[in-house]
């Protein structure tokens, strides 16, 4: 097999591993972007079970894309030791 397709094959192997979220499609850098992470991908995540996760999901959908990190504050349940814990593990590039 060619060493492209070697590539290739290991990145499907990847997304189907990661729930079907691709690299290129959530994640940023090794980071989950928060302004298009589904439900899965954002449980995932230290601090944020299924309810903050729906949380930010409908945080989202009522107000638009997160211009920064930051401003997940703003969703309810979320404070400041849970953003501490995300800021090196989100991002809301990429869009």
């Amino acid at each position: 097999m060619k060493s492209w397709k070697k590539y290739a094959a290991a990145a499907v192997l990847a997304g189907a591993l990661l729930g079907g979220t691709t690299v290129w499609g959530d994640h940023h850098e090794g980071k989950v972007n928060i302004n298009t992470a589904d439900q899965k991908a954002l449980e995932a995540l230290p601090g944020l079970g299924p309810a903050k996760a729906k949380a930010v999901i409908e945080h989202r959908e009522k107000n638009g894309a997160f211009k920064s990190v930051d401003d997940l504050k703003n969703v309810s349940g979320v404070g400041e030791k849970t953003l501490e814990d995300l800021k090196d593990k989100v991002t809301v590039d990429g869009q």
